[in-house]
């Protein structure tokens, strides 16, 4: 099978134009039937990722099954889906033992998947394995396939992703024994498995309606600097909104829900709106948003003139949106978080003084070296997010070759 996938560049054009680029690769048909194993470590990133995924293969026909153990932010991240209101998609719980609340016979007479994938790790319960592994050939019986078994990897802009990405891995122990696993790797360059992105994402964008948008939040667009915040407790949030308060230009501060507003609030004690602080009038206005949902978020992105997302899904967003943005990386104990943000800065060719704010955002410099970027600065941080925009919608993206990688394993 053949797919035509189209290469754009610019943003905010009305228009999607480019290049067309002609990829040959070979995709599951009919289409099948995916499980799809996601454990909430915390945060529900590793859900916004898996619920990602789980809806852009429905959207390509596929069935998926989405087996989670805690899919309660389902309800603001996407509304019905636990419900069963997605089509294709098929919410189940993930218990420990994993037949809880489900007769094990009952398990064995699912209909067996014809790919598994274990997202980030997290290790497919055995007792799955044994019910839904090694298929047994009845009398009668055409042949058939063991699953593609995938462990779809963390994002990293580090080396290491381009060697191991596709590589197989036998298992030698448990009830999986004589499968093989192969790991999938998300990343930045066209030697690994690439990001999630929609096909319509780039039209959506075109057509974005920014005034309107925003007069729903009661802003108006272009009296004020916006900027966006989804992060954790970084070290310099503090100062960086009392570098806000102080400036001369007014800014906008629209706060996602949950802990970066947790975290605000624990340095501002008010609610929307302009307010008094120790250095005089001030200059920031904070509006504190409701959940939003994936669908939701884009537009926020969009919308502002500088945004700051965490973790992983979001900074993948922050990508497709080209605007200049800051992250906060998931911090580790190890401090291995480090080398992963200078690979990424790295990767996007960041100028010097988005360096040094990443440096200074995720605890790897003077907190106080958060400020709003001069003018110049900014136009330097927009191009640079623009080309790496440009660069990723010239590769293929994640769920395009998955479903080849897919097709050539079975």
């Amino acid at each position: 099978m053949t797919v035509y996938l189209s290469s754009v560049s610019g943003f905010g054009t009305g228009r999607v134009g480019g290049t067309i680029r002609r990829m040959s690769t070979t995709l599951p048909s009919p289409p099948l039937l995916w499980d799809l194993f996601c454990q909430v470590i915390d945060n529900h990133g590793d859900l916004g990722v898996c619920w990602r995924l789980a809806s852009q293969l429905a959207a390509r026909g596929q069935q998926v099954r989405l087996w989670v153990d805690d899919a309660s932010a389902l309800a603001w991240m996407a509304p019905g889906a636990v419900e069963g209101r997605w089509p294709g998609i098929q919410v189940l719980p993930w218990t420990q033992p994993f037949h809880v609340g489900m007769p094990s016979d009952d398990l064995a007479r699912l209909p067996r998947a014809d790919v598994w994938i274990e997202a980030f790790g997290c290790e497919i319960a055995p007792e799955f394995i044994a019910a839904h592994g090694h298929f047994t050939l009845g009398s009668g019986q055409k042949e058939s396939k063991n699953p593609v078994w995938i462990n779809l990897e963390y994002l990293s802009a580090e080396p290491y992703v381009e060697r191991c990405h596709g590589l197989p891995s036998p298992v030698m122990h448990g009830p999986g024994q004589g499968m093989t696993r192969h790991f999938f790797y998300p990343g930045f360059t066209p030697r690994t498995g690439g990001l999630l992105r929609e096909p319509d994402l780039a039209v959506r964008q075109a057509a974005f309606d920014q005034d309107g948008w925003l007069a729903g939040l009661g802003v108006q667009a272009g009296s004020e600097r916006l900027t966006s915040l989804f992060c954790y407790e970084p070290a310099a949030l503090g100062p960086w909104l009392a570098h806000l308060a102080a400036d001369s230009a007014p800014t906008r501060l629209l706060v996602t829900h949950g802990r970066a507003a947790e975290a605000v609030k624990s340095i501002f004690k008010h609610e929307n709106g302009p307010f008094p602080s120790s250095m005089g009038q001030s200059s920031l206005s904070i509006s504190y948003l409701p959940a939003l949902t994936q669908l939701d978020f884009d537009p926020l992105l969009w919308a502002c003139d500088l945004n700051f997302v965490r973790g992983e899904d979001s900074l993948v967003r922050a990508l497709w949106a080209g605007r200049p943005f800051v992250w906060q990386i998931y911090p580790q104990d190890d401090g291995a978080h480090h080398a992963k943000l200078g690979a990424f800065l790295d990767w996007l060719d960041a100028p010097a003084s988005l360096r040094q704010f990443h440096h200074a955002w995720n605890g790897l410099a003077d907190p106080g070296g958060a400020r709003w970027p001069g003018a110049p600065e900014l136009e330097v941080w927009a191009a640079c997010a623009q080309a790496a925009r440009s660069r990723l919608f010239a590769q293929d993206d994640l769920v395009s070759q998955l479903l080849g990688f897919v097709g050539k394993n079975r």
